[in-house]
Formats: C-alpha cells, sequence, structure tokens
C-alpha cells in the first residue's frame, strides 16, 4: 500500500473528513510562498541523493527529521540512528547487485526526474520519479539499474524542511510497486485531506 492511501486510512480512523479525488484532475492553487518552500524542499532531495551516492552518512541522516521514517524493500526504519544503520548496510551490498568488471562493487548514482510538490503551512508531500544506475557495463559503462517513485511527507522544523516520511517504491520488487493509478492524485488527496481537517 502506498503512503497515500495509509495516511487517508489514519485520517478515516481518526475521524477526520476525507476529500474525495475529482473525476477530473485539478492544478492546486499555489501560495505566494510556494516557489521558496518548493525550492529548499528539491534541494534536501538533491542534498540527499548525493549524500546517498557518497556514503555521507551524517548528511543523509540530516535530510530526515529526528523521528523521520523511511520505508523501502528490507523494511521500515523509525529516527536517525535507525535510518542510519539500514542505509549503511544497504551501501554494503551494493556489491551483491553491481560490480566492475574486476569484481568490485559499482559506484551507484541516483537521480531524480521530475517531482510534484504540494505545500499547506508546514506540511508538504512529494511525488517523485527516481533512477538509479550504476558503472557496471561493459568496460564499466554506464548501466541503467532500476526506477521507481519516492512518496514524501515532510515537516518544516525550526524553519528548515525536512522528510518526515520517506516510501521508497521500486517497479521490479514484488509489492513494492507504484501504481496502477497515477500516485500524484493519490498525493493530492492526502493534501487536500490535511487541509480539510485543520479548523478554520
Amino acid at each position: 500500500m502506498t503512503i497515500w492511501n495509509t495516511s487517508k486510512l489514519v485520517l478515516a480512523a481518526a475521524g477526520l473528513a476525507l476529500v474525495a479525488q475529482p473525476a477530473l484532475a485539478q492544478q492546486p492553487a499555489y501560495n505566494s510562498g510556494y516557489a521558496d518552500d518548493r525550492a529548499e524542499i528539491e534541494d534536501l532531495m538533491a542534498r540527499y541523493l548525493f549524500a546517498i551516492d557518497f556514503h555521507d552518512w551524517d548528511a543523509y541522516v540530516e535530510t530526515f527529521a529526528e523521528d523521520g521514517t523511511i520505508e523501502f524493500a528490507s523494511g521500515t526504519y523509525a529516527g536517525r540512528e535507525e535510518i542510519r544503520a539500514a542505509v549503511t548496510r544497504f551501501a554494503e551490498g551494493i556489491g551483491n547487485f553491481y560490480q566492475t568488471e574486476d569484481g568490485q562493487p559499482a559506484r551507484l548514482r541516483h537521480v531524480i526526474l521530475q517531482s510534484t510538490v504540494r505545500v499547506e503551512g508546514e506540511r508538504a508531500w512529494a511525488t517523485s520519479l527516481w533512477v538509479e544506475m550504476a558503472n557496471d557495463g561493459p568496460g564499466d559503462s554506464l548501466k541503467m539499474g532500476t526506477y521507481g517513485v519516492y512518496e514524501d511527507q515532510l515537516s518544516k522544523v525550526d524553519g528548515k524542511w525536512l522528510l518526515s516520511y520517506r516510501n521508497v517504491l521500486n517497479d521490479f520488487i514484488a509489492n513494492r510497486q507504484p501504481g496502477p493509478e497515477n500516485p500524484v492524485r493519490g498525493m493530492d488527496a492526502a493534501a487536500e485531506a490535511y487541509r480539510a481537517s485543520i479548523p478554520e
């Protein structure tokens, strides 16, 4: 289940109003500070990717709120120390999947292709398409590895945007695939449900 569906279930369990997805997709209304918030969120996402690809675990965990959570194929990890341990194990296992011709672990690179971002006050949601590549092709050339979707929830903490929840969906792993519905619609519904839950 994607986090957008999970978010809707949590809101429903709490007795909060849900906003149904419109039959026709409508573009959200953006407030005057949206560009600044989006720029900060996109910078945070880029810092996350540079940190994981260059094994800078201090920088990596600092993209998460202290009580942040990440979910991927190996499980769900909460708090910066659990997240650090999980991503370190991931990096140590790269050689099991990607190798140079001399049998060494290949260099892994992640790229975000496009992102949609919703901001409601000090909460935000993002959906991004990511790809993973490594130098494990013939002659250590570039080879596309896998791809998927990031589903993110973010919070502004002491004036800084941080990941409060990242769900890493992977199109090549059973039960970790996005869709079949457009995940952006689910993100919009989660954002609208949150906005509807705030007292006027």
